[in-house]
């Protein structure tokens, strides 16, 4: 087994909330926790706890408690902490909705989850309100957090629950067993399930975080990626609450905007996804605002390449630096030390403290241990132990079955390797590699190539059916404007580079490469483009 270079961190046994501001003292009450860019509102750490104590004694008040399970459908706003804060200490589960959704989408997480609760903002009414009413949740259990008394009469609303003055209540349960927070995600495979994830999961993963994440209480960190997944969840609301750091928050991404706000509030550490570090480095309207404030880039939720994160590093004048995770992992279970500057880039880092992992070969099953001449080991499915995985996919024991083994072990679906020096790089998802002649080919080592193209902006590689019904890899590529990029360009440029069974057999330029919101190519949208496509020239023959 591969063990933490550092030792074990205490977890102390308390609620997230507990946790967080349980310990709140008179000088950090008056810091600013949250900033409101679309207003300039400023709340203190002082402000936000008693925001989330009335909260909480508002729900309570009205029947919540650790029974119940409360859906949130936020962007990033600072009320998102009142809210997500505030219910977990009445005792209640969470379960976050992407903001994107369409009304059938909700509607299946609410039923999936028993969310009897449901808070939204007005903006994102419409879809929530037609979920809730096809799931049977009540008017008076929709909370709208900046509706009024005018505009949205039937739906209690923050401002009014807030002034109801009430006391929070008292809530007991066990933080290693109570669900805090219901995420969902497809896991390794399949449809979307909801990651049960404890209170006791959350403490945890912040305090490992807290020893390989620099976050100091003097940092003002641009809250960007989405409150509602896990990443944003733990590394930027949770992580930043504990270290009184302060957060600006915006509801969705823009390239200008995002500049600007780093610019107008002297942002210093920036939480982004890999589409972000590619825009850092290469887009030309960056030089034209004063960000140099920024001293750390941290990117996750998808591998970045080393080269991209060097540039924009470099550009910044920032440190650049990655990690690993997933929603089953509260996220993290590894990250780039910020003690250590002989670590590449292009790696995810070392273990946090309290976790083992094991490499197991995806053929055989044999856990890999043996590091060979090029100071590494063979690529192997990572598995992950530690207090920060999940108790499990909510009522569904068999998928928990196929992702957590008897030995407590989360096998993750994604392919490393480890290097000499403790750390390592994340190389493919186990079912995204594509087979060639019997050869492994990873989508991100042929995507990483490409980005370091001058004319590509962007790329996503799949495999797809050749034409004697082989795999073979091709390119989805965003090229440059009017940089006369062609076909042959970019399976040239592949072909100099890598071995002969990994070069790109079929390039499609595109305008832009499905994302998730967190930054992850949604390349089971360019599996369904390319299968339309072979259907239709089936049926042309």
């Amino acid at each position: 087994m591969l063990t933490s270079p550092f030792p074990d961190v205490e977890i102390p046994q308390a609620s997230v909330y507990d946790d967080l501001f349980g310990d709140l003292s008179a000088d950090d009450a008056a810091r600013i926790a949250l900033i409101d860019p679309a207003t300039g509102a400023e709340t203190t750490y002082g402000a936000l706890k008693a925001q989330i104590d009335a909260f909480a004694g508002a729900l309570a008040a009205r029947g919540v408690g650790v029974d119940t399970v409360v859906a949130l459908l936020c962007p990033n706003v600072p009320a998102f902490a009142t809210v997500f804060h505030g219910a977990l200490r009445a005792g209640a589960t969470v379960t976050t909705l992407n903001s994107l959704y369409t009304p059938g989408e909700i509607q299946k997480q609410l039923t999936d989850a028993e969310a009897t609760w449901f808070v939204t903002v007005s903006p994102l009414l419409p879809q929530a309100l037609a979920a809730a009413e096809a799931v049977g949740i009540p008017a008076d259990h929709l909370v709208v957090l900046d509706g009024t008394a005018e505009t949205t009469p039937a739906h209690p609303n923050l401002r009014a629950l807030l002034t109801e003055g009430r006391t929070p209540p008292e809530v007991a349960f066990d933080p290693a067993t109570h669900v805090a927070v219901l995420p969902y995600s497809s896991g390794t495979t399949g449809i979307p399930k909801g990651v049960m994830l404890s209170h006791r999961n959350l403490v945890a993963n912040v305090a490992q975080c807290r020893i390989n994440i620099d976050l100091k209480n003097s940092d003002r960190v641009l809250a960007v990626l989405p409150f509602f997944h896990i990443y944003g969840m733990t590394v930027l609301l949770n992580l930043a609450l504990k270290q009184r750091a302060t957060l600006v928050t915006m509801p969705k991404f823009d390239l200008v905007q995002f500049l600007d706000n780093i610019q107008t509030y002297k942002c210093t550490y920036l939480y982004i996804a890999p589409p972000i570090a590619v825009a850092l480095a290469k887009h030309p309207i960056v030089d034209q605002y004063d960000i140099s404030t920024v001293h750390t880039i941290f990117s996750g939720a998808a591998p970045l390449d080393g080269d991209t994160a060097e540039a924009a590093g470099r550009r910044l004048g920032a440190r650049m630096m990655q990690g690993y995770g997933m929603s089953e992992l509260s996220p993290v279970s590894h990250a780039m030390p910020y003690t250590r500057h002989d670590i590449p880039v292009s790696s995810v880092g070392t273990i946090l403290p309290n976790i083992v992992c094991k490499l197991v070969d995806t053929e055989t099953g044999a856990e890999i241990t043996e590091i060979g001449e090029d100071g590494q080991t063979r690529p192997g499915e990572l598995w992950v132990k530690g207090p920060n995985v999940m108790l499990g996919y909510l009522n569904k024991p068999d998928a928990t079955a196929e992702t957590l083994d008897a030995d407590g072990f989360l096998h993750t679906g994604d392919v490393a390797v480890y290097h000499e020096g403790d750390y390592f790089s994340i190389v493919e998802r186990v079912k995204e590699l594509i087979k060639y002649h019997g050869y492994q080919i990873a989508p991100a080592e042929l995507e990483a190539l490409l980005l370091s193209h001058p004319k590509v902006l962007d790329v996503a590689v799949i495999g797809v059916q050749g034409d004697d019904h082989e795999e073979i890899p091709k390119a989805f590529v965003v090229a440059a404007p009017d940089s006369g990029l062609t076909e042959e360009d970019v399976k040239a440029f592949v072909a100099e580079n890598v071995a002969p069974y990994k070069k790109v057999r079929r390039v499609e330029f595109i305008d832009q490469i499905p994302k998730s919101t967190s930054g992850k190519i949604l390349r089971k949208d360019l599996r369904a483009r390319e299968t339309a496509r072979e259907a239709e020239r089936a049926a042309a023959q």
